[in-house]
Formats: structure tokens, sequence, C-alpha cells
């Protein structure tokens, strides 16, 4: 009994575990005459290290005229557990439900209680005294009884579930790109096709223009550009000679004056 009371006053601790929760005592000491306990006179304290092991606070004071008292250090470690329990089921955790769990008489003492819960590395996370509540990041497992196994399987076969539809989306989505790279690829061919056999063509009524006129096909169609720069090239020609038949006119003036 003494043992079993150095237990659960001992400080959680998650770095060393087994002499900080009374769960990695109840495998070590799970044979018939522990067990036996719960049927002799230290009943009692095997509920004491049950609730330690997988209850709360609150388990501890609905039970608290048939179980032993509790020291300060004992009661901060349970609070602790408790605290750890709900951060399990929610991540941020209102000022209002910690009280009410933990039985504090004010918010100074739960911050105190979850300052000292932080400095042991039980949990990590914020105090929101704006909004009044606890904001977890991460907190230490504990462990679980055989009632719940039912729950946690039915979780994990949830959580598969989901993961197979997801997993059936990221393949659909796979597929369609798949399919619209196809259809890019196909675009892209014809469109080459396209301009080959446009190229072709060119080339074909090009050497067949040039074939009509017994010219070389390049020669024809270096002709072809020809006629427009030649018109460019003949008008300044056309102005000079009105400037030179004006100038002209004007000789012929001065002699007739």
């Amino acid at each position: 009994q003494s043992l079993l009371a150095q237990i659960l006053q001992c400080p959680l601790r998650p770095s060393a575990q087994s002499v900080a929760l009374p769960t990695e005592v109840l495998p070590v000491t799970s044979s018939l005459t522990f067990f036996q306990l719960a049927e002799s006179d230290f009943a009692s304290t095997f509920r004491l290290l049950t609730v330690f092991a997988y209850g709360t606070y609150a388990d501890y004071l609905a039970e608290a005229g048939d179980l032993p008292p509790l020291t300060e250090a004992q009661r901060n470690k349970l609070r602790h557990l408790s605290v750890v329990t709900l951060a399990a089921k929610v991540k941020c955790i209102p000022y209002a439900v910690l009280l009410e769990a933990l039985a504090l008489r004010n918010v100074r003492q739960l911050e105190d209680l979850v300052i000292e819960a932080v400095y042991a590395d039980v949990l990590r996370g914020s105090l929101d005294q704006r909004n009044q509540r606890l904001e977890v990041d991460y907190s230490i497992g504990r462990d679980i009884q055989r009632q719940d196994l039912s729950a946690i399987s039915r979780t994990l076969q949830e959580w598969c579930v989901g993961c197979e539809v997801v997993l059936s989306g990221i393949e659909e989505q796979v597929s369609r790109a798949n399919q619209h790279k196809e259809q890019q690829l196909g675009l892209k061919q014809q469109i080459e096709s396209e301009v080959a056999n446009l190229k072709k063509t060119i080339k074909v009524t090009t050497a067949a223009a040039a074939a009509a006129t017994s010219q070389d096909p390049e020669q024809h169609l270096t002709e072809l550009r020809e006629p427009a720069s030649g018109t460019n090239q003949r008008q300044p020609s056309k102005k000079a000679s009105k400037g030179k038949g004006l100038r002209g006119s004007a000789k012929i003036w001065s002699k007739s004056n």
C-alpha cells in the first residue's frame, strides 16, 4: 500500500513513465495476488490506482467517500491527467469546462495548474486569456481499457474508409490529367500535320507556276516580289521629271521677256 501511495504521488514525467503512470504498474503486478486486492481490505487502494490509470478527478470526487484521501501532490497529478483526457477529445478547452472538471475555484488556480503541466511536459499549448480557453497543441497519451477497444477499432475503420475515398479521388484526378495530356498531344500532332501539308501544297503550287513560265521556282518567287519594290523606285523619277519641265518653262519665259 505504501508503494502504491508513492506511485500515485510521483509527478508525471513523460520521459520516465515507468515511475510516473500507474498503468505501468498494473501489467507488472497483474498476478492473481494483486487482483485479489479488489476483494480484500485494500480494495479502496486498488480502486484508487485504477482511477489514476484510466479515470479523472471527477471520477475520484464521485467516489471520494469510498477511496483514500489524496495528498496535494496526488491531487495535482490526477488533475493533470484529467486535462490530458480532455485534450484527447478537444483541442480548445474553455476555462469553464476546466474549472468544473478540476473542481477549481478561480482562473488563477487553473492557469497555475496548466503552467505546471506545461513545464512538466505533460502537454503543450497556450492560455488564451482573452477568449478564456486552453489551446492544446500536444499532450501525452493515456492507457486504454478493454471496453475502449471497440471504439478505437471503429475509429480506425472510419479512418481507413476516408483514406480509400481520398485515394480514389486522387486516382480519378490522375486519370483526367492523363486524358487531357493525350488530347493535347493529339491536337499538337494534328496541327503539325496540317502545317506540313500546307507547306507541301505551297511548294507544289509554286513549282507548277514556275514550270508554266519555264522559270526556276526560286526565280519565280523573286519576280513575284519585285513589282512592289519597282513601283516604289519609279515614283521619285516621275517627280524629278516634273521638276525639270517646270525649270525649262521658266527659262523660256525669261527669254521671251
